[in-house]
């Protein structure tokens, strides 16, 4: 746990949420909460319905049953526009950037919510236009330096390394200034030296901005050193929740994803 943050109250809670497919049940009645300014991460085997929680939170699925509740304010259906807005963020397991844009312009994409001026104001770049303009792209630049991609702020991210592309998808998602940011496995396909540069923004991000977050991620190290809260999924259950020393020791954890303990 970092020691120079101070966890605060819950900020959002998963309340009874049941989904499903057909006759898939992806999701069977969880429930958890997250604190403010914490990591917690969700973990369990695949298919045990972790990116299907992270589609509920940011409104992409609406389940059965169950509600959430953010900033204390209750929430049965969830809608994605709606998520934007409430300040959750989100990026995706497989990356979804405009391959043709530069990193730069990627990242200017997550500042959409926030302009304000008129299309008419736009195409003249008048009035609010301009300085609107100036004021985002001062932000993203300094998101830019902060993720330390200045050298390939031009280049269209699909001339970009796998690791700087995640990157890249982090910074659009910084750039919506969200409260609560979701990563879908950050880490999928990176090697250690992606891993470790990406646990480092992960925690500066946590740490200098206050951004609460919740992680999916396969690689149990990353998850033991990043986390201050875990959740654990099998089969669309909740088998345990507790801190990283917590599930490391849970038998029912053990038995059902990290096999056998030393």
């Amino acid at each position: 746990m970092n020691p120079k943050r101070t966890i605060g109250d819950v900020i959002l809670e998963v309340e009874d949420i049941a989904l499903s497919f057909g006759g898939v049940r992806a999701l069977s009645h969880v429930s958890f909460g997250v604190r403010e300014h914490e990591i917690c991460s969700i973990i369990g085997p695949n298919g045990a319905g972790k990116s299907s929680m992270l589609n509920v939170i940011n409104g992409v699925y609406h389940p059965q049953h169950g509600h959430l509740v953010y900033r204390g304010k209750r929430i049965r259906r969830m809608h994605a526009h709606k998520s934007a807005r409430y300040g959750i963020a989100r990026t995706f397991q497989n990356i979804a950037l405009f391959k043709g844009m530069s990193a730069l312009d990627n990242i200017l994409t997550g500042r959409n919510l926030m302009i304000k001026s008129t299309f008419i104001e736009q195409a003249f770049y008048w009035g609010r236009a301009r300085s609107e303009e100036i004021a985002h792209r001062r932000r993203v630049e300094e998101i830019v330096d902060f993720l330390e991609i200045e050298s390939v702020r031009k280049v269209p991210v699909g001339r970009l390394p796998y690791g700087l592309q995640k990157r890249v998808e982090l910074g659009r998602a910084l750039a919506a200034e969200p409260q609560v940011l979701l990563l879908d496995e950050p880490m999928a396909g990176m090697n250690v030296e992606e891993k470790e540069d990406m646990c480092r923004f992960i925690l500066d991000v946590n740490d200098e901005f206050g951004t609460t977050m919740v992680l999916i991620e396969h690689d149990m190290g990353v998850v033991m050193d990043l986390s201050d809260h875990v959740v654990v999924l099998d089969y669309g259950r909740k088998i345990a929740d507790g801190t990283p020393e917590e599930i490391r020791d849970n038998q029912q954890v053990i038995d059902a994803y990290l096999g056998v303990a030393a």
